[in-house]
């Protein structure tokens, strides 16, 4: 990559990040729904049709801040150290991402991204797109699951990473449930450390040998 390409794709991410906290700020005081593109272009001083070249959808301009987890599961089996299988080296990362209260396990003590999650998890257009996050990444850890156990079932793989990553969304939605009631989030973490063992002591009975 020459030096000139390498800075205008670092200008394009800078747009892109601008644009992306300037509607978040705006969905967060005024509501998703109460919030259109042209409000989000108006404020962030840009037009609408080039809003929508970096960002095709409503829904993106919120999604964005969780791009960097797009296809995590599959690295996190690609990456395993040897002699780990891939359930054990995915329970291991969802524990890590837990005690780092990552966002992204429905727990966090930072109120700025507590509200972020709140409308993540209350708006249905947004739940629908995390869904087809989902779908991409089950693409992807399918993919990785197949590299890891030659031989296996492609239907079956398939089914299996569909198994995983709808039970990292359960746990997610209800690690961000039992903290909306009140706890802190520290107060909620032995119980959402026990979930994950649950879970993935399921999902590698279920699976079998294969994966776990």
């Amino acid at each position: 990559m020459s030096e000139e390409t390498g800075l205008r794709e670092r200008k394009k991410q800078r747009t892109r990040r601008t644009l992306s906290d300037t509607a978040i700020e705006l969905f967060l005081k005024r509501g998703f729904d109460q919030v259109s593109v042209a409000d989000v272009a108006a404020a962030a001083e840009v037009s609408k049709p080039t809003l929508f070249r970096y960002f095709p959808t409503k829904e993106d301009l919120v999604l964005y801040r969780i791009a960097d987890h797009q296809g995590e599961a599959a690295r996190v089996v690609r990456d395993r150290a040897p002699g780990i299988s891939p359930l054990a080296a995915l329970r291991a990362h969802l524990h890590d991402r837990l005690d780092a209260l990552d966002p992204i396990t429905g727990l966090t003590g930072n109120p700025a991204v507590r509200a972020y999650a709140d409308m993540l998890y209350t708006t249905p257009s947004l739940l629908t797109r995390v869904v087809s996050y989902t779908n991409r990444d089950a693409d992807e850890l399918t993919a990785e699951l197949l590299a890891a156990t030659p031989g296996a079932d492609e239907s079956m793989t398939r089914l299996a990473s569909g198994q995983i990553l709808l039970a990292h969304r359960h746990l997610a939605h209800e690690n961000w449930r039992k903290s909306s009631e009140g706890p802190t989030p520290e107060a909620v973490l032995a119980e959402a450390h026990a979930a994950v063992d649950r879970a993935y002591d399921m999902l590698t009975w279920g699976l079998g040998p294969d994966y776990g």
